[in-house]
C-alpha cells in the first residue's frame, strides 16, 4: 500500500510554535461561538416564566440523543449590522445544523427567539437560503422550529426582495418530496407566516402559537376590526377553524415529542451504518502544528491528507509532474474519494494534472475533496508563455463541470483565481469548510499595497507631478491593512463564504459525515410531484 511517510516531528520548536498560534485563533472562533449561546442564554428567566425551552434547548430536545450535530454558519453576519463583532454576537438570529431524530438524518433550522426575538437579519437570511439548497441537494428532511418577529426591518431593503426566495424554495422542496415539518413554537407572522403555511406538516403549541399576516393594531389600523391574537391566528383557531395546523401540543417539549414522533412514522430511510475503515496512522491533533506560524513558509499538504485518510494511504497522481499541485486517491470513512491539495501557486502543468484528475474522478463517480492553501495560479513571463490562461482555465472548467460532489477545505491561502480552480464558494461545493488560519482574498494585502504603489508612482510620473513618498506609504498601508482584516477567516465566515470554521482535529470527522450525507441522498429515491403538498 502506498502508505505516507510523515515527515511532521511534534517536538521542534516550529511545530510548537504552529500548534500555539493554530490554538490562539481556534479560541477567538470558540469564544465567538460561546458569545452567541450565552446572548440567547441570557433570556432564560423571560422563557420560563412563559414555560418555554430556550430555542438551544428545542433543539436538543429534538434531536435523538448522544448523536452527532453539524451546526453550520455559527457566526454568520459577525460584525455585520447589528452584530458588533465582540460583546453582541448574533449567529444570524438562527440554529442551523444537520442531526440525527428518530434515526433519520435532517436539517434542522430554528429560530433563536432568544436573541432580538428571532427576527431575521439579512445574513440570517442567507444562512436560511444555504439551509434549504443543503436540504435539496442532500435530500434532507427539514424542520423549522419556529419563534420569529419575521425580518428585521431596519434592514428591509436587504432583506425583502431575496426574501421571496426563501418560500419559493419551500414549494420547490415539497414538490421534490423532501418533507418539511415546522413546528411553531411562538409567534410566526406577516410575511413569516407563510413559513407554516408552506409546510407539509404543522405542529402548534396551545397558548403560544400565533400565525397570521396581520396583527391586532394593523387589523384596527387597516380596517376598523377589533380582533385579539387567538382570533386572528391562535394555535386552536388554526387547529380547529382553518386546519392550518395538523397537530395541538401543549408545550414546547410535547411539540418537539410531536414532531419526533411523526418523523418516525415517515418512511424515510433511517442511517445506515457507518462504512469500516481504519483511521490514520498520525494523531489528529498534530494537525494543529501542519501549517506555519508564517504564512510565508511552505508546507507539504500530504501531511495534512496523511492524518485525515483511512490508514495514511494515498495513491499519488502523476507525482513528479506538475509537483505544487497534489492529487491522488484515497479512502476516508470507508468513502473512495479523489483529493486535491496544493503545495504552492498552481503551475500550468498543475492545471492540466488537476483538470484530467478531476475528469477521471468524474468519470468513475468518485467525490472529490478540494484541501486548498494556495497563492493562486502562477505569474510572470514563464507562466503566461507556457499557457497559464489556457490551462488555468481546463482546470476551472473541469470543477464546474464535475457532477461527483465536491467538498472543500480552507487550510491556510485562497488567493485570486486559485480560489475559483481549487472550489471555492462560486463553483458550489456541496460543503465548503474553513480552518482558522483560512484567508481568501483576490490577493495578499502586501502584494496589493505593492501594486498600488507601482500603480501610483506610474500616474504621478506620467503626469509630471512630484512622488510624495509618505502619502503613497500611507495610502498603500492603508490598502494592506484593509485586505488583510477583509481576508480572515473570521471576515469570511460571516459572510458565509464557508459553511462554517472548523477545527482541524474535527477535519476527519467532518469530512465523513459530509461524504456520508453525499452517499445517502445518491441512493435515495423521492418521490416528487407538480406542485407540492398544498395545505387543505
Amino acid at each position: 500500500m502506498p502508505i505516507l511517510a510523515s515527515r511532521l516531528d511534534p517536538a521542534t520548536p516550529d511545530f510548537a510554535a504552529n500548534a500555539a498560534r493554530m490554538r490562539e485563533r481556534l479560541a477567538e472562533v470558540q469564544r465567538l461561538q460561546a458569545a452567541v449561546v450565552a446572548e440567547s442564554a441570557s433570556k432564560r428567566a423571560r422563557f420560563e416564566q412563559r414555560g418555554q425551552l430556550l430555542p438551544r434547548e428545542r433543539v436538543a430536545r429534538l434531536l435523538d440523543r448522544d448523536s452527532p450535530f453539524l451546526e453550520l454558519s455559527s457566526l454568520a453576519g459577525l460584525g455585520m449590522h447589528d452584530d458588533d463583532g465582540q460583546d453582541s454576537v448574533l449567529g444570524g438570529g438562527s440554529i442551523v445544523g444537520i442531526g440525527s431524530v428518530a434515526g433519520k438524518r435532517v436539517l434542522v433550522s430554528a429560530s433563536d427567539s432568544g436573541i432580538k426575538g428571532g427576527t431575521v437579519p439579512p445574513m440570517g437570511l442567507k444562512k436560511a437560503l444555504r439551509a434549504q439548497e443543503l436540504a435539496l441537494e442532500n435530500k434532507l428532511p427539514l424542520v423549522h422550529l419556529v419563534e420569529s418577529g419575521g425580518a428585521n426591518l431596519l434592514y428591509q431593503a436587504e432583506i425583502f426582495v431575496d426574501g421571496g426566495r426563501t418560500f419559493a424554495n419551500q414549494a420547490r422542496l415539497s414538490a421534490a418530496g423532501i418533507p418539511q415539518i415546522a413546528v411553531v413554537h411562538g409567534a410566526s407572522t406577516a410575511g413569516g407566516a407563510y413559513l407554516p403555511g408552506l409546510s407539509d406538516y404543522v405542529v402548534l403549541v396551545r397558548g403560544r402559537s400565533s400565525i397570521y399576516l396581520a396583527g391586532p393594531p394593523l387589523v384596527k389600523a387597516a380596517i376598523g376590526e377589533e380582533a385579539d391574537e387567538e382570533t386572528l391566528g391562535g394555535a386552536e383557531m388554526h387547529a380547529g377553524v382553518t386546519g392550518l395546523g395538523e397537530y395541538l401540543a401543549e408545550d414546547d417539549g410535547h411539540a418537539i415529542a410531536l414532531a419526533r414522533d411523526l418523523l418516525d412514522k415517515l418512511p424515510w430511510d433511517v442511517m445506515p451504518p457507518p462504512a469500516p475503515s481504519v483511521g490514520p496512522r498520525y494523531a489528529a491533533e498534530e494537525l494543529l502544528g501542519v501549517v506555519p506560524a508564517d504564512e510565508r513558509t511552505p508546507y507539504d499538504v500530504r501531511e495534512v491528507i496523511a492524518r485525515l485518510v483511512d490508514s495514511s494511504d494515498f495513491l499519488d497522481f502523476k507525482a513528479s509532474y506538475g509537483a505544487d499541485t497534489v492529487c491522488g486517491h484515497a479512502r476516508l470513512h470507508g468513502h473512495a474519494v479523489g483529493l486535491i491539495g496544493n503545495n504552492g501557486p498552481i503551475q500550468p502543468q498543475g492545471s492540466t494534472k488537476a483538470a484530467q484528475f478531476i475528469q477521471l474522478c468524474d468519470q468513475s463517480g468518485t467525490p472529490l475533496v478540494f484541501l486548498q492553501n494556495t497563492t493562486g495560479y502562477m505569474v510572470g513571463a514563464a507562466a503566461e508563455q507556457a499557457g497559464a490562461i489556457k490551462h488555468g482555465s481546463k482546470m476551472i472548467q473541469a470543477v464546474a463541470n464535475a457532477r461527483v460532489p465536491k467538498f472543500t477545505i480552507v487550510l491556510g491561502g485562497s488567493f485570486g483565481a486559485g480560489n475559483y480552480g481549487m472550489c471555492g464558494r462560486g463553483f458550489d461545493p456541496r460543503f465548503i469548510f474553513a480552518w482558522p488560519t483560512a484567508r481568501t482574498a483576490v490577493m495578499g494585502g502586501a502584494q496589493a499595497a505593492m501594486v498600488m504603489d507601482i500603480v501610483n508612482r506610474a500616474k504621478l510620473q506620467r503626469a509630471g507631478q512630484p512622488v510624495d513618498d509618505a502619502a503613497l506609504a500611507k495610502m498603500s498601508d492603508g490598502l494592506r491593512r484593509r485586505l488583510d482584516a477583509e481576508s480572515g477567516a473570521l471576515f469570511g465566515t460571516a459572510r458565509l463564504w464557508d459553511d462554517g470554521i472548523i477545527d482541524p482535529r474535527d477535519t476527519r470527522r467532518v469530512l465523513g459525515l459530509c461524504l456520508d450525507l453525499a452517499a445517502e441522498a445518491a441512493r435515495r429515491t423521492l418521490r416528487p410531484n407538480t406542485f407540492g403538498v398544498a395545505r387543505m
